[in-house]
């Protein structure tokens, strides 16, 4: 027997006819002889719509009232999974996230989880073989007020509540069927992972990978949560329910899990030299010309954007023959271009520059892989294919498993094709 967390998000849960396609996932596991918590989010579209409402209201709304508002969703979604459960003869029972509870802090709308009691979850579940079908997204602030986590907040609610009842895994269900090694919309013959660390996985899901968000990967990595990533549109009838022996196994390389594992990386006998290729085109490139080549002007530049809250990723600095002045080129967030251009306006005077030079056509490419730890000449490799293809590296970052580019947009499609098979991803 397994203790499973099994989170649907809104594609999975557009209507009642796709709510008894998950009602038939969750029977499966039961009738499996596992025990089972569910994670809902609401149905597609209803909290963008819930949002547009609560901005037609009254565009400066309380907080407290619009985190309110925008949680009612997933009530809809649980109350009308438990009644079809109920329906099938299964013992199940809603909840609200206050009603655990799960306590978050004070910050409405971003509110982050920090204690959960899962003792009576537990409980129900040995003693009464309940399933407990839970709101995502929302909980319960220090003030009793209800909160709400923010973007990716339900995946975050599931592995929460998994390490609070100490789930053997955590299964995500999207509309894909695990994690790729690139997206297959450029390379149709990328291959699903069967296994990928969390270490990983957060890089991938950091640099654009869109299958899961790094806030539940992180939290995920802390409790060491198993996470999995499945479709909700597999035939429930005819996948097979979860084993004890799937976790066993993984040391030996058999995974019989449907999906993609996400697991510590001692949890997986070999592993690859890289596991992906990501690509990320929400970035912008802003360049200052001609500013003094001495002590603190680095400071001068980035401290300002960093009390505006703008995060600044890739810095290249040329200096010129002279010494004397230098450009520097450094990448933001595309979103945050404009706002990242008046905060360095405003501060010229103490900056210094000629001119700003400012563009959204670019593109960050990423290798990512564990195996770079103890593989050299993973970057040789990614220059050397991307200088075969006539495609120019604008900047460079890397950490201890990745190594990332930026290179104009024009070249998203040829790079990544070139990179994945460089590095032998192809399916064969």
């Amino acid at each position: 027997m397994a203790r499973i967390v099994m989170k649907f998000g809104g594609t999975s849960v557009a209507d009642v006819a796709h709510i008894r396609n998950v009602a038939k996932h969750i029977k499966r596991e039961i009738d499996g002889g596992n025990q089972v918590a569910v994670i809902l989010s609401a149905m597609s579209g209803t909290t963008n719509q819930l949002i547009n409402w609560t901005s037609d209201a009254s565009p400066m709304h309380d907080a407290r009232e619009y985190d309110a508002i925008v949680a009612s969703g997933e009530q809809v979604t649980i109350g009308l999974l438990s009644v079809i459960l109920q329906s099938m003869g299964i013992n199940a029972r809603s909840w609200l996230g206050w009603q655990i509870p799960i306590k978050t802090s004070a910050v409405h709308g971003a509110a982050r989880i920090e204690e959960i009691n899962g003792a009576e979850i537990i409980r129900r579940m040995e003693e009464e073989s309940q399933v407990a079908v839970i709101a995502g997204f929302q909980g319960i602030g220090p003030d009793e007020r209800l909160t709400t986590l923010g973007r990716g907040g339900s995946d975050t609610t599931a592995v929460a509540i998994a390490a609070a009842i100490n789930a053997d895994i955590c299964d995500i269900y999207t509309d894909v069927n695990g994690v790729y090694t690139t997206d297959p919309r450029i390379v149709p013959n990328a291959k699903k992972l069967a296994r990928i660390s969390y270490e990983e996985m957060l890089e991938m899901a950091s640099l654009g990978a869109k299958v899961l968000l790094t806030r539940s990967v992180e939290l995920a990595m802390i409790h060491k949560v198993r996470l999995a990533v499945r479709s909700s549109f597999e035939d429930p009838e005819t996948a097979r329910p979860t084993k004890d022996s799937d976790f066993s196994n993984l040391k030996n390389g058999i995974n019989n899990h449907p999906g993609t594992m996400v697991c510590d990386e001692d949890e997986i006998m070999e592993q690859e030299l890289v596991s992906g290729i990501t690509y990320s085109k929400d970035e912008a490139k802003i360049t200052l010309v001609n500013i003094s080549d001495k002590p603190g002007i680095s400071a001068r530049i980035f401290i300002p954007l960093s009390e505006a809250n703008i995060n600044v990723d890739m810095i290249v600095q040329n200096v010129s023959e002279d010494g004397k002045y230098t450009n520097m080129t450094f990448t933001v967030p595309s979103d945050d271009l404009d706002k990242a251009r008046s905060v360095i306006e405003q501060n010229n005077q103490n900056i210094g520059y000629e001119k700003i030079l400012a563009s959204t056509n670019i593109v960050k490419i990423s290798v990512i892989g564990v195996g770079m730890r103890s593989h050299a000449g993973v970057a040789a490799r990614m220059f050397e294919t991307l200088a075969k293809k006539g495609i120019n590296i604008i900047a460079i970052t890397t950490s201890e498993i990745k190594v990332s580019v930026l290179i104009d947009a024009e070249y998203i499609e040829l790079a990544v094709r070139a990179l994945h098979t460089a590095y032998d991803l192809d399916v064969t």
